[in-house]
């Protein structure tokens, strides 16, 4: 493996991801394709933009014409496909783009992967196919129950993946991943949106009593465990990457809160969010046995985003206005105006 393709490569966990390759492997070149969607910003690679070994493309993956092109170009061994609609809140309003992307963008990767015989094709998944977990921790060969548009997409990515590589022998290799927080997080995922909120005391709509039970995975951990499956991970299998961190929102949100010296009284319960997991939980010993296991402690990863938010508003004040308040008023304008505190 010398010159990886990394569709979405300018999103959250992909430019993070881009980062990492570069740092640790000195050989290899890497190629961004993305689509640059709303959530999708060459803002998040300023830092690499003047890396000889760095390419960028625009383009979409469900275009097969811009993927060829790009695997002709530069020679592409290797695919690590992030590309995705990835947020639950706006598959429950609008599903298409999640169908078009997340499945359909799959199938053309896939089938530039097999034209162009890679060395390896690697999916980015989610925990999120299984379903709500009620007690234990999901593991690679439970089934999926997946109870979101979102969560259907990425189920469905992965069995095309699968197929290819039962039907033409396509070296594929599979990571789901737990809840990802850190830098570069577009802020309508549940930290960010939080962080930001509250450093404008603006208030804070979460959704129900706020129970809900999430596994946290620090971005860099979630890097080194793809970097481990990539590389390490047995062809036609999955891994989950887990932080084996559960925690309640209300509880990280609480934490958030305190690192950043609000008041609780920003928070506000909102009706909660349709068919929305009680509870999610990775089992990790299967990637643990190639050597991986998160680092990160998860009290102080949090204080390190929020200070991250609060010194880069550079990078997220911008996105604040125009869609992203459209979606906002749309997702949480109801939702706001009948809410309770939460205090």
């Amino acid at each position: 493996m010398r010159n990886i393709l990394v569709t979405g490569g300018a999103g959250f966990i992909g430019s993070n991801f881009v980062r990492y390759l570069l740092g640790k492997y000195p050989a290899y070149r890497v190629v961004v394709f993305d689509k640059l969607t709303y959530a999708g910003r060459v803002e998040s690679l300023l830092d690499v933009d003047d890396d000889p070994r760095y390419a960028f493309v625009h383009g979409d993956i469900a275009d097969a014409a811009a993927v060829a092109s790009a695997m002709r170009q530069y020679q592409i061994d290797t695919i690590v496909n992030f590309a995705a609609e990835s947020h639950v809140d706006r598959s429950i309003l609008s599903a298409d783009a999640f169908v078009k992307t997340d499945v359909y963008g799959t199938f053309v990767l896939l089938e530039a992967a097999r034209q162009f015989k890679v060395e390896r094709y690697h999916q980015i998944s989610t925990d999120e196919v299984y379903g709500d977990v009620p007690e234990g921790c999901s593991q690679e060969d439970d089934r999926f129950l997946p109870n979101s548009p979102y969560a259907a997409s990425k189920a469905s990515a992965e069995l095309l993946a699968r197929s290819y590589f039962t039907t033409y022998n396509l070296p594929v290799v599979v990571t789901r991943g737990s809840n990802t927080f850190g830098p570069y997080q577009y802020p309508e995922k549940l930290l960010p949106l939080f962080i930001t909120n509250a450093i404008d005391d603006q208030t804070l709509p979460m959704y129900g009593d706020g129970m809900q039970v999430r596994d946290w995975l620090h971005v860099v951990d979630h890097c080194k465990g793809i970097d481990v499956a990539l590389h390490q991970g047995r062809l036609g299998e999955a891994y989950n990457i887990g932080g084996e961190n559960e925690q309640h929102n209300i509880d990280v949100i609480r934490m958030m809160l305190r690192a950043l010296g609000k008041p609780e009284s920003l928070l506000r319960r909102v009706r909660d969010r349709e068919g929305h997991d009680r509870r999610y939980a990775l089992g990790t010993a299967k990637l643990r046995a190639l050597g991986w296991a998160p680092r990160r402690d998860f009290e102080t990863a949090i204080g390190e985003t929020v200070d991250w938010y609060r010194q880069n508003e550079w990078w997220w004040r911008p996105i604040k206005s125009g869609e992203y308040l459209e979606y906002y008023k749309q997702q949480y304008g109801e939702r706001l105006a009948a809410s309770e505190s939460a205090a």
